[in-house]
């Protein structure tokens, strides 16, 4: 039986008007025995048609989409609205505030943690928010990321593969809207499995498209304008902003990571030193890289080599590597597997 959330907001998302408030997210600690913490939250809405739910801050040291949402919170009027817009810039308050990818509450990682717990930890009832009362209201959900602290992402956009081929069309249509340099589709095996608000979007039905933006827990420029641009773009498509003033899109390369062969793990500890770059074409057996140890300065490096070919999506940030830390994931023509499976 599903539980009715904790989370509540004073926003009434089935009324007219622009309404910027937060939901409370209920938070007992030594200081404050009944208090909340608050997420920010702003609801458009204009008469009938479609809604779109827009996220960032899903993890806190990802930056481009949340600046994305919050310059598109303070511009958008009502009256460009037809349907319903709600816009969650900072979904993991907590992570954001000490800009770290995890929750300081719990160490929660909130796109590992979903569909949630009605009464589990605040991280937990966060997801569980979304799962339950936002996403099925919702006929397109956005959820902008970028690398964060400990990778550095080439510029795209990401569907998981749809559960029928009409289905999986459709999300090979918003990318092609959404408009990044570069769209993959991607099994979820070498990330958040069936734990991340793609995936509960993705059983539920509702057409979502993610991103990676930049990395390194900085600001990405690029990145930032495709995040603008690409949203909404979205938002024109689906017709819940038909007058929005947006350059087309150019279209995207589409891409595939199909399962975790594609990625390339440290199997030691040490300092990594990469052999290749974002955006770089390898062949199977190509050198990724060496991880020289901390421990004994004469000794060899260990070799690290691509598992397969393909073109590199994202590289590991920090250059300090611990076992089992991801140094790449790889990327191929979707053309080579035709697409739905």
């Amino acid at each position: 039986m599903t539980m009715t959330s904790r989370i509540w907001t004073p926003i009434d998302y089935e009324r007219d008007g622009k309404f910027s408030d937060c939901l409370r997210l209920p938070h007992s600690t030594d200081k404050s025995a009944y208090g909340w913490i608050p997420i920010p939250i702003v609801s458009i809405k204009n008469g009938d048609g479609p809604t779109a739910l827009l996220i960032a801050g899903n993890h806190g040291d990802e930056y481009e989409g949340q600046l994305a949402l919050r310059k598109l919170a303070r511009d958008l009027r009502q009256e460009d609205v037809s349907g319903r817009v709600i816009i969650i810039p900072s979904l993991n308050f907590p992570a954001v505030k000490a800009g770290r990818r995890v929750s300081p509450l719990d160490e929660g990682n909130l796109n590992r943690l979903f569909p949630g717990k009605a009464n589990g930890t605040p991280t937990e009832m966060i997801a569980h928010y979304i799962s339950e009362v936002l996403l099925p209201i919702a006929d397109l959900a956005v959820d902008l990321h970028s690398g964060g602290f400990s990778l550095d992402y080439i510029q795209c956009a990401l569907i998981r593969y749809g559960r029928i081929p009409r289905e999986h069309q459709k999300l090979l249509d918003l990318m092609q809207v959404f408009g990044a340099p570069v769209s993959f589709v991607s099994s979820g095996d070498g990330g958040g499995g069936a734990t991340t608000l793609n995936a509960v979007a993705g059983e539920l039905g509702v057409p979502i498209i993610t991103t990676e933006l930049g990395g390194g827990a900085t600001l990405s420029l690029a990145g930032l304008e495709i995040a603008e641009n690409g949203v909404k773009r979205l938002l024109k498509h689906i017709g819940v902003a038909p007058n929005i003033l947006v350059p087309p899109s150019s279209g995207t390369e589409l891409m595939e990571v199909p399962n975790r062969d594609f990625f390339v793990y440290a199997d030691a500890d040490g300092i990594f030193e990469p052999a290749a770059s974002i955006g770089q074409t390898v062949v199977k057996g190509d050198l990724a890289g060496r991880l020289y140890s901390l421990d004994d300065p004469v000794r060899d490096p260990l070799e690290i080599r691509f598992p397969q070919s393909g073109r590199i999506a994202c590289t590991r940030f920090p250059s300090l590597t611990s076992r089992g830390d991801c140094l790449f994931s790889l990327m191929r023509p979707l053309a080579l597997s035709g697409g739905h499976r």
